[in-house]
């Protein structure tokens, strides 16, 4: 049986969106942004851990409403924030008691359960999975101008991201005893252990909420449902 962990990352700032405030705690259908993004990932998980800011604390209350959270201060970076999580998580995953782990971010609240358990059905196969979506209209502007397309198979990766949890944490721990810091969760994987990270198909509906019409597109998204 797999025992997963969940581990949603909320240590961002508004910087991007033109708010004050973090973008994920702004309202989307009545709840917050980081609400969505975290009961998309309890549906799975044994274990659900929020990844955030100490500045943020004050939005816990909204947040966690009605879900069973553990909340971690993260550190300067993505990689620093992921790697507090996994050092939370460090005793169970050395019983036993999680075999893996889930990375998503707190601004996707749209990834659907037919996602997560793509990439945990893959994940328990290769060892670590993402998602993502082939990119198909990409090109790089040269210093003179000209328009080259770039390589069809190029894939804009989103998240959840799955991998067994032990090496994740060992790859962890010694790309912070290195100094190394990835691009995600995949890339410091990659670096530091022999698993080969299978991509599965993403979703459209997967969106980031980056900017603030994000909100409005994620709004309508959610209206069938």
């Amino acid at each position: 049986m797999t025992h997963v962990a969940g581990v949603v990352l909320a240590g961002g700032s508004g910087s991007r969106f033109g708010r004050s405030v973090n973008k994920v705690y702004l309202p989307l259908a009545g709840r917050p942004v980081l609400w969505w993004s975290l009961r998309a990932m309890a549906r799975h998980s044994d274990v659900l851990v929020l990844v955030t800011r100490s500045q943020d604390v004050e939005f816990m209350a909204d947040v966690v409403d009605g879900l069973d959270v553990e909340v971690v201060e993260g550190g300067t970076t993505r990689q620093g924030s992921e790697l507090a999580a996994l050092r939370h998580l460090a005793p169970r995953v050395g019983t036993g008691a999680v075999d893996t782990i889930l990375i998503h971010d707190g601004a996707r609240p749209l990834a659907s359960p037919e996602l997560v358990n793509r990439v945990l059905a893959a994940t328990g196969e290769y060892g670590g999975a993402i998602p993502g979506l082939r990119s198909e209209d990409l090109a790089e502007v040269t210093a003179d101008g000209r328009v080259i397309p770039l390589a069809e198979d190029l894939v804009a990766v989103q998240t959840p991201q799955g991998f067994s949890a032990r090496p994740l944490l060992a790859a962890y721990e010694q790309a912070a005893a290195e100094g190394f810091d990835g691009t995600d969760t995949a890339s410091c994987v990659e670096r530091y252990t022999d698993i080969r990270v299978h991509w599965v198909p993403g979703e459209q509906r997967n969106l980031k909420v980056t900017y603030e019409h994000d909100l409005l597109v994620a709004e309508r998204v959610m209206e069938p449902r």
